[in-house]
């Protein structure tokens, strides 16, 4: 009830005045019955575009922590995420990634939309990176379709690492529905499963027009923290070095007159 409250009445009309978003394929969301949102992942932000443009609720998983937080602002934060369509990570699993699956194989069997982030985090940069398989064995085990969706302007909206952003309109494209049932019973299959997850990706990168990049994000993300680190170890031992040569010249300028007083 709380979804639809501030779908309809509270954050719903208020972001639809502010940034009139716009979107294209939405008849290629199914009216009823289940299937998988495989969309990029910009900004938080997101998760609250993509499903304002469509009639049907659109649940996705978030760590179990929103959910179990104390005192009253941890009941106001809880009530936010359920309200906002969002379902704690089952986590009588193994592992986050085992409990976010059967959380979305739930969401599925009930028979409604699930939408899942295939890069597992945002974008740092802007550029999509490559999918994490758990998108294509959630669709060979529940038969749901898979619909790939693209968010656009919403990192301009809600920048990573800043509070605020500027205005723009944001853009949210869905696709045709994959089918890949052809694969049903080979969801064990890891080369079945990054064929699948592949194709989804490029679907999305068409849908988005961002430049791909062949490397998990998490990755990219460590590899770009350790590049700034050292460059700024560069940039220190530069200035070291200029420090020490100004230092030597300064002595130098300093010795010379004594040298020939003496």
């Amino acid at each position: 009830m709380l979804y639809w409250f501030l779908k309809w009445i509270a954050l719903g009309p208020v972001l639809r005045l502010v940034f009139r978003p716009k979107a294209y394929g939405v008849d290629h969301v199914p009216e009823e019955g289940p299937a998988i949102l495989a969309s990029n992942h910009l900004s938080y932000a997101d998760w609250l575009f993509m499903p304002l443009t469509l009639t049907r609720r659109v649940t996705f998983v978030a760590k179990a922590e929103y959910f179990t937080s104390p005192g009253i602002k941890g009941w106001f934060q809880k009530k936010f995420f359920t309200g906002a369509g969002q379902v704690p990570i089952d986590r009588s699993g193994a592992n986050a990634a085992e409990g976010a699956m059967k959380s979305a194989m739930k969401i599925l069997a009930e028979g409604d939309l699930f939408g899942i982030y295939p890069e597992g985090t945002r974008s740092h940069d802007g550029r999509l990176y490559r999918g994490k398989t758990g998108v294509a064995r959630l669709a060979l085990e529940t038969g749901a379709p898979v619909i790939p969706c693209a968010v656009v302007g919403t990192d301009v909206v809600a920048p990573t690492g800043k509070v605020y952003g500027t205005w723009t309109r944001p853009v949210v494209r869905f696709g045709k529905p994959l089918d890949f049932s052809r694969y049903a019973g080979m969801e064990n299959d890891r080369y079945i499963l990054r064929s699948i997850t592949d194709e989804i990706m490029y679907e999305i990168m068409r849908l988005s027009g961002q430049e791909y990049v062949d490397l998990y994000a998490s990755k990219a993300k460590e590899l770009d923290k350790e590049a700034a680190r050292e460059a700024a170890k560069e940039e220190a031992r530069e200035k070291a070095r200029q420090a020490a040569a100004e230092q030597a010249a300064q002595d130098k300028a300093g010795d010379g007159p004594e040298q020939k007083a003496s």
